[in-house]
């Protein structure tokens, strides 16, 4: 028997087992666009991107609504002010449409299609009345509502062929008659062509070209057969071309198409100068109400060109946050239409989306150079109450149809309501162990104690 010198038992010591291979480290691009992916998933992301998205570009445009209609509003003798003072009160006025239309159920938003379309065709109608009726900008689209305050009935038929168009669609879709193409386009084309024909008559072609996008979006929704989607397009496209050719004036807006001169007779000049202030703002802008061109260089600085003026105040890093912000919405109205299984809000969420992305694009087009001069705000930034408040009870309807998802739905029944609890003395944990003696001490009554 072998032993130490001590008389103890030798130590054995332990077999070194081979060390196991370290897995390989993620990358961490694969693990970010991992979490970005979980994110997009999320049953309220549609939610939160319509309800934050909206809200930051109502904030950001009254910020450069102030900023670019100062020199404006003092030209004209008016307290600098002045502009800004009456968007903040469409504004506040849009937040409660915003806020009423995202808790009304979807059986009053159809109830409303009908009433609403007949206001929109009663007041346009209106427009074209002797001393009701009145001109801007050459446009007989408004109605003057006493004092500084008037009203454009055409931005209000944007709205109305949505919520109409849908519940139309949809009831056919009910009864299973999209499938023949005289229920698809009757009587849905000839109320759309009804719209455009009271815009037209006040001579706002920006304004009916907005409106043929939402009645192309609501037939492609709808699941138009090609040769009718092209159909009804060259049909539109004939009569745009007759009425471009019967005026001068929209004849030199598709002219100054990528213009980077003015021209002899100037007719290119607030094409140009759009240009000008982009380039000139560089990467990060010269600062808020830093721009030259409002300096009465830039016709129209606060509605239809306000893009142009935020490029030269905040830079290229400017404009693309007010493109993600706008990219950001119309992904999250494709998302709600895509996901729901009611006719309705499908063709509800898909028509409003195609309104406000069709007008982002016209407008910013025309400020790139890409596009001609159309006249149509930019969605919820540009200077409007009358574009303000119906786009916000559209983007009021898409907050309603994101919540009303069923996977949204239960998310947010899930959570516990942050005020009105009762909160213990045990600081952060005293509300939960509350809640949950509360109710084992309800599951532990008999149905008939008290």
């Amino acid at each position: 028997m072998s032993g130490s010198r001590t008389g103890r038992p030798p130590v054995r010591r332990a077999v070194r087992r081979p060390a196991a291979p370290r897995p390989p480290r993620e990358n961490p691009f694969v693990r970010l666009s991992t979490r970005a992916r979980r994110a997009w998933d999320r049953p309220l992301t549609a939610y939160y991107l319509i309800l934050g998205g909206s809200l930051l570009i109502t904030v950001l445009g009254l910020v450069m609504v102030y900023s670019a209609s100062q020199i404006t509003a003092l030209q004209m003798s008016l307290p600098g002010s002045y502009f800004f003072r009456k968007q903040m009160l469409a504004a506040l006025i849009g937040a409660g449409l915003l806020f009423a239309a995202s808790r009304m159920p979807v059986k009053l938003h159809r109830a409303l299609a009908y009433p609403i379309l007949a206001g929109a065709v009663f007041l346009m109608a209106l427009v074209q009345v002797p001393g009701i009726g009145m001109a801007v900008n050459g446009n007989q689209n408004w109605i003057a509502l006493g004092g500084s305050f008037q009203i454009q009935p055409s931005e209000f038929g944007k709205l109305a062929l949505v919520l109409w168009g849908a519940d139309l669609l949809a009831r056919k879709q009910d009864k299973k008659l999209l499938a023949q193409w005289k229920h698809m386009l009757v009587p849905l084309v000839p109320a759309a062509f009804m719209l455009l024909g009271l815009i037209m008559l006040g001579g706002d072609m920006g304004t009916g070209i907005i409106v043929t996008a939402i009645l192309f979006g609501l037939l492609w929704l709808a699941g138009a057969p090609t040769r009718l989607f092209v159909g009804v397009l060259a049909v539109a496209a004939v009569i745009g071309t007759v009425l471009i050719q019967s005026s001068s004036n929209r004849l030199d807006r598709f002219r100054c198409i990528g213009a980077t001169e003015m021209g002899p007779d100037g007719s290119c000049w607030q094409a140009v100068h759009g240009i000008y202030a982009l380039a000139s703002g560089g990467f990060f802008g010269s600062g808020l109400g830093a721009s030259v061109e409002k300096w009465g260089q830039l016709p129209e600085a606060h509605t239809d060109f306000i893009f142009a003026v935020t490029g030269e105040e905040l830079g290229l890093a400017g404009t693309l946050s007010v493109l993600a912000l706008f990219a950001a919405l119309g992904y999250a109205g494709i998302r709600v239409a895509g996901r729901t299984e009611d006719p309705f809000v499908r063709y509800a969420a898909g028509g409003v989306t195609t309104w406000i992305t069709a007008q982002a694009v016209i407008n910013i087009g025309a400020v790139l150079g890409l596009l001609p001069i159309a006249g149509v705000p930019l969605p919820l930034f540009s200077y409007g109450g009358s574009a303000l408040l119906p786009t916000m009870f559209a983007i009021g309807l898409l907050i309603a149809f994101a919540r009303d998802e069923p996977a949204a739905r239960a998310a947010l029944a899930m959570r516990q309501p942050r005020f009105g609890r009762k909160r213990g003395a045990g600081g952060s944990q005293g509300p939960r162990r509350w809640n949950t003696m509360r109710r084992r001490a309800s599951a532990a009554r008999t149905s008939g104690e008290r």
